[in-house]
């Protein structure tokens, strides 16, 4: 049985960045890619950093085992400021966080057994704990059966899972994911995100993982970080940031906009317009669905349904509605105190000429 992992203690972050900021000089000019970054990052939980490209997700991640220096703020792990470690604190600090990388980095003349081994072998460890250990994280990834095989006869999702034994093989308290999904087909996307919550559970390893996929996060993160522009700009439990985002970039990354209608949406009331059409968000708990007769009460007059969506998250029901109502004079402020027991939020989309 595997046996390790460290011993779990929720009452300090496991991982705290205050006031970090990160500047590059590119061509002469210099670049602010991190911006005033504070985050607690809690022992035990898989915590989802998410962004578009070049918002400064993977350089926040390389910060945290010292690839990349910071130029100012403080990064404790474990109550350990990084910026005091002298280079041997610093290695076995590393020894302690793992790393999963997008396109996996195996060395393709060593077979499966040979690129886990590797960083024992660096570390010097002896013959036989090396190859104790090396049979201990295959075997947790499910690939016993392909040691002595090359990464030239593994797929994607194999390449990637042992890229995951090899992250392990150091006994990790951290393990760093930077895109480890993006190369991979949906299938081994699967694998790969239910392995990374077993370990998560089994182990009670810390995970933190960049991605620009909000599928990720809503698979296996307990908490989110939206980043943009090298700024946190929205954060929270998955299901809440799910249910009511507040900002543009999270919308646009959870596809909220992308609206099929069958009618012409104006911005502004018009002459011609004489329906308002709205976006009814809501989140419940799981044994609390919304009351659809209690919501359709509160116009007072019909509404129609034009589009709808249900999801489960972390034992909440998150959805939407958008419904076009006659009375487009409509009090939203009064509309929403009505309606606060059952929708989360209520978005004006625009106006439109009705088809009923």
């Amino acid at each position: 049985m595997v046996s390790f992992g460290p011993s779990v203690n929720f009452a300090v972050p496991h991982i705290k960045i205050s006031h970090l900021n990160k500047y590059y000089d590119v061509q002469g000019k210099q670049v602010h890619a991190l911006k005033d970054i504070n985050l607690d990052i809690p022992q035990g939980k898989i915590f989802g950093i998410i962004g578009k490209s070049g918002a400064g997700k993977s350089s926040l991640i390389r910060t945290l085992n010292g690839l990349e220096g910071i130029s100012d703020g403080h990064i404790h792990i474990h109550q350990q400021d990084l910026a005091n470690l002298n280079h041997d604190e610093l290695i076995a600090l590393r020894q302690r966080i793992g790393m999963i990388f997008q396109h996996f980095n195996l060395m393709s003349a060593k077979t499966v057994r040979e690129n886990v081994a590797l960083p024992l072998r660096i570390a010097k460890y002896p013959a036989a704990d090396i190859e104790t250990r090396v049979s201990e994280v295959l075997h947790l990834v499910g690939l016993e059966n392909k040691a002595d095989h090359y990464p030239s006869q593994l797929s994607g999702g194999q390449k990637q899972r042992v890229g995951i034994a090899r992250a392990l093989v150091h006994h990790p308290e951290i393990l760093l994911c930077d895109e480890a999904t993006s190369a991979l087909d949906p299938e081994s996307t699967s694998v790969v995100l239910s392995l990374l919550k077993e370990i998560n559970q089994k182990l009670g390893i810390t995970i933190v993982l960049i991605t620009h996929e909000m599928q990720v996060i809503r698979e296996i993160c307990d908490q989110v970080v939206v980043i943009d522009q090298g700024e946190i700009v929205e954060s929270g439990k998955v299901w809440s940031v799910f249910s009511r985002p507040q900002q543009n970039i999270t919308q646009e990354l959870l596809n909220l906009e992308q609206l099929e209608l069958p009618l012409t949406l104006y911005p502004e009331k018009t002459a011609l317009t004489n329906q308002i059409i709205l976006k009814l968000r809501y989140e419940t708990t799981l044994t609390h669905a919304p009351d659809l007769t209690e919501i359709a009460s509160a116009f007072n007059e019909p509404i129609y349904v034009y589009q709808s969506h249900l999801d489960s998250i972390q034992g909440h029901l998150i959805g939407s509605f958008i419904v076009a109502v006659s009375n487009i004079n409509l009090d939203i402020v009064q509309l929403s105190k009505q309606l606060k027991q059952y929708i989360a939020q209520i978005e004006v989309l625009g106006y439109a000429k009705s088809t009923h």
